[in-house]
């Protein structure tokens, strides 16, 4: 009797707890204010035309920390992807599907008057910008860890699945963002797959991607269709520069699996295995990452001089790949 009677009362006073931990949150929602997106675009700097493309579920702020290194050198435009938080709505009455997001970036680039830009894409952004050189708007091409291409329909269907999931998560707790992002070991756990140095990462970025996976209607059906859809390659006489810039290791897309199929279907791409940064590494190495973009855009603005007679070009290192799918791709 006595062990049931303290028991009653262990059990009374948890859901008391449990009620006022509750209460306690609600009343610290409604005391926020309404939360605030970003704009669908950022626009700064001066220079040659610089495009950077986020992944999915994002928006251009991830692109935060390299912003203040690639301002000086270039008119730089970050645009949030159509149908993700914060950007421009999606086409009524049209199916979401990759090419339907690359429309929405060429319009950005029409609408600032650019024919070219060096174009900067990461993971889903980095297939946009494939794409987008496929149309003739590329001066240059830089990708990190860009989305694509696999050797196993049953490995990217999980991935596409994993991210789905992850994202109606973040959304159905938005209410709570800064809370969650506040917490330390939260912030860690919704960072470890994603970047290299979590502690790195501004809690209020955290709290703003939280909020934006609310209002980013995109995301779930674009997620279900990217597993049955193809990257193709380019064409092999591109007049731009290409590198690929894979994460060393990268949680959510390893090379072995994504990247390698990726180098396929570029044909001449340079490949960097950088070590220190995540899947999304903007974060981790801010000035490794703009130290990239700027090296090659440079490439392209300012090419220096050959020097090297023509019988010693073939002393050269050759870090190119050449074309030639040769597995499943996406």
């Amino acid at each position: 009797m006595v062990n049931t009677k303290w028991g009653i009362v262990a059990a009374t006073g948890g859901a008391v707890s449990a009620a006022l931990l509750r209460r306690r949150l609600s009343q610290a929602v409604r005391d926020q204010e309404p939360p605030q997106l970003p704009a669908p675009r950022y626009r700064a700097g001066s220079g040659s035309p610089l495009l950077l493309l986020h992944g999915v579920g994002g928006t251009w702020r991830a692109w935060d920390p390299v912003l203040p290194l690639v301002e000086p050198h270039h008119d730089v435009l970050a645009p949030t992807l159509l149908g993700h938080g914060g950007g421009e709505p999606l086409p009524p009455g049209v199916p979401v599907t990759l090419d339907v997001l690359v429309d929405g970036v060429e319009a950005e680039l029409d609408r600032a008057g650019w024919g070219r830009a060096h174009i900067v894409g990461n993971s889903l952004g980095g297939w946009i910008a494939i794409e987008l050189a496929r149309r003739g708007r590329a001066s240059s091409l830089v990708l990190f860890s860009p989305a694509g291409a696999w050797t196993s329909q049953r490995r990217i269907a999980a991935v596409a699945l994993g991210i789905r999931l992850s994202v109606a998560t973040l959304a159905r707790y938005s209410a709570y963002a800064d809370l969650i992002a506040g917490n330390p070991l939260l912030r860690r756990l919704l960072l470890a797959t994603q970047v290299a140095h979590p502690e790195r990462v501004d809690p209020q970025a955290v709290a703003l991607t939280i909020r934006a996976s609310a209002h980013a209607p995109a995301v779930d059906p674009l997620l279900r269709t990217l597993p049955r859809s193809y990257l193709q390659p380019l064409p092999a006489d591109h007049d731009y520069p290409i590198r690929v810039v894979w994460a060393q290791p990268d949680r959510v897309i390893p090379f072995e699996h994504f990247g390698v199929p990726i180098l396929e279907r570029l044909p001449e791409a340079g490949l960097i295995h950088q070590p220190g940064i995540g899947h999304v590494p903007m974060y981790d190495e801010p000035a490794t990452i703009a130290g990239q973009i700027l090296e090659v855009a440079a490439g392209v603005d300012q090419p220096r001089p050959k020097t090297v007679p023509v019988d010693q070009t073939s002393s050269l290192d050759q870090t190119r790949v050449p074309a030639g799918p040769k597995g499943a791709a996406l």
